[in-house]
């Protein structure tokens, strides 16, 4: 099993840095999101003054008109632009994370294939999905509404000492207390974040495990033992989700306690002043009401501390995934020019293994492949047969060794048009959710329709086509699970074959035909390899006699090269396999 993707070496850009990245495309509607906050809490701001004229003009007895009707305006005000300023925030954060989105998935697309195997997919997906959502509050709750609230903060207090400083001096003395309290609480934020991140991310891996394989498992009776592997991941998530709440609540609930503390002593404080005739009544009420509205920025502090905690972690894993080895990203290639010359493949003393702590699956492969005909490799399973294509492909780089196409080390090429000229049918021809149409046309998009028709035909895939209710438009179901083994198979070579390929790689191709359309496509592969090169991993002898030349693999060496006749009087484990009917084998 893989695991989850590891960290880089390399130091992570700070969490605002990266923020920053991805806010930059859209800084104009995060300024006026900002602005707009910053009015809404100056109206604010100016309330309990309207409020303080309101008790004197009721004092002194004097129309309270206008004070009722400015208190009426600011409240309006307040209620619109904050509404717009929300949904400018909102849209901001939305777009902050589809750029996320975007970036990932393309730098997830790019991966080099050791970096693929290393991985586990239902992490990578969570990270595209739940951890890129976080940065949406990150952004305009945590970022921006701790900006917003530092300066609501500062502009209640300086209003508050503008009405009295020794009720200031109270205040302040209650929120600092309450600001050490929760500065004690944010690493274990951090943390609790980080744990349920990746708890998240776990979870995710153990789901795409199940679903899968989904038909193994029911077939194996392990749906309880899968159930409980899942529960068991659900449950370290839903721990980790709880530290974060607990903490993170802890944290609120302060800054609640502090402002109930502090319109408590304010209250108190203030009630003997004004006993004493140092303030009067109106004064100690908006005093009392600044109290209340040092309560939001309060609360929106703690917030985008919580969140930023929150969101560094989730910007972590972020990192930590774009910080695996890709490929070097290059424009797509055109498909060969019609009648383009089909190409060469030689091995010079290749070695490779997957891991630096496996065993070489090649030692010292060496072997030469003329362009056009048809060369088939067999050996014995893991004799590195399979590995020789993701060579080719360019999937894994030899530890030593040169791989050479067309004379020239694959090295060299560019990597989308060597790959272009190259069609590749896996061993376990994987098919895409989607039409059957989008899958033929997967690597071909722009074949006509005449070319998609003949390919259909030449892998007898026309019966099929005509039984489907939609016929080349019918959905085929996750991998392909509406349509049989041996039909995928058909639809992968129909989608190879329709790249017009300058080499042809077949990994077992016809693995799970029945004889008749096996005899069809072994004939159509025979016609291919009058123009084009063709190699094949194969087991079924049928196959191999008609290919102009075997390479006998094994144990990671090759063994021998020649033709049928040749190998079977020369070459004691050719001979064996062919003996054993190791290549005969009808399924």
């Amino acid at each position: 099993m893989g695991k989850a993707a590891e960290p880089s070496s390399e130091r992570p850009s700070p969490t605002w840095r990266v923020l920053a990245g991805y806010v930059r495309p859209y800084r104009g509607w995060l300024v006026l999101g900002g602005t707009l906050s910053l009015v809404t809490g100056a109206t604010g701001l100016l309330l309990p003054l309207a409020a303080k004229r309101l008790v004197d003009d009721l004092g002194q007895d004097r129309p309270v008109t206008t004070a009722l009707l400015l208190m009426t305006c600011l409240v309006a005000a307040n209620s619109v632009i904050g509404a717009v300023g929300s949904y400018v925030l909102r849209r901001t954060g939305e777009s902050v994370v589809l750029t996320a989105r975007r970036r990932l998935a393309s730098h997830l697309l790019r991966l080099r294939v050791p970096a693929v195997d290393r991985s586990e997919p239902g992490d990578l997906m969570s990270r595209v999905t739940a951890d890129t959502t976080l940065l949406h509050s990150v952004t305009t709750d945590s970022l921006l509404g701790a900006l917003t609230g530092s300066l609501t903060l500062l502009a209640t207090l300086v209003m508050m000492g503008l009405q009295d400083l020794v009720l200031l001096a109270v205040t302040l003395g209650v929120l600092l207390f309450a600001a050490a309290v929760i500065g004690l609480l944010v690493p274990r934020i951090n943390r609790a974040g980080k744990q349920a991140q990746e708890s998240v991310g776990r979870m995710g891996a153990a789901l795409e495990r199940m679903l899968g394989a989904l038909r193994t498992v029911k077939a194996s009776g392990a749906e309880h033992r899968e159930e409980a592997r899942i529960h068991a991941a659900a449950h370290e998530s839903w721990e980790a989700g709880l530290r974060a709440a607990k903490w993170g609540a802890l944290a609120g609930n302060t800054a609640g306690l502090a402002g109930q503390v502090a319109f408590l002593t304010v209250l108190a404080v203030g009630g003997a002043r004004v006993a004493s005739g140092a303030i009067g009544v109106s004064t100690l009420i908006a005093f009392l009401m600044y109290v209340f509205y040092l309560i939001a920025p309060i609360n929106q502090l703690v917030g985008a501390a919580n969140e930023y905690q929150v969101g560094a972690a989730a910007v972590a894993r972020i990192q930590e995934a774009q910080a695996l080895p890709v490929e070097p990203a290059v424009p797509p290639a055109a498909a060969p020019d019609p009648g383009a010359p089909p190409a060469s493949v030689a091995f010079l003393d290749v070695v490779f293994r997957y891991a630096p702590d496996l065993p070489p699956v090649h030692h010292g492969v060496t072997f030469d492949v003329p362009p056009r005909g048809m060369t088939a490799f067999v050996g014995p399973s893991g004799a590195g047969k399979t590995t020789v294509f993701s060579l080719i492909e360019r999937f894994y780089e030899p530890d030593a060794g040169r791989v050479l196409l067309d004379g020239r080390d694959v090295r060299d090429w560019d990597l989308a048009t060597m790959r272009a000229a190259i069609g590749y049918v896996e061993q376990d021809a994987p098919v895409l959710s989607g039409s059957l149409r989008d899958n033929l046309l997967l690597g071909a998009p722009d074949a006509t329709a005449d070319a998609l028709r003949e390919a259909v035909r030449t892998t007898r895939l026309d019966g099929l086509v005509a039984r489907l209710p939609d016929g080349l438009d019918t959905l085929v179901g996750h991998r392909g699970t509406k349509l049989s083994g041996g039909e995928r198979q058909r639809v992968a070579i129909a989608r190879a074959l329709l790249r017009r390929p300058r080499l042809l790689l077949l990994d077992e191709a016809t693995s799970q035909l029945d004889a008749v359309n096996e005899a069809a496509l072994r004939d159509t592969v025979a016609d291919v390899a009058r123009t084009t090169t063709v190699l094949v991993v194969a087991h079924r002898l049928s196959t191999v006699t008609m290919a102009d030349r075997i390479v006998v693999m094994d144990a990671g060496t090759v063994r021998a090269v020649g033709t049928h006749a040749q190998l079977v009087a020369g070459e004691p484990l050719y001979a064996e396999l062919a003996a054993t009917q190791f290549l005969t084998a009808a399924n």
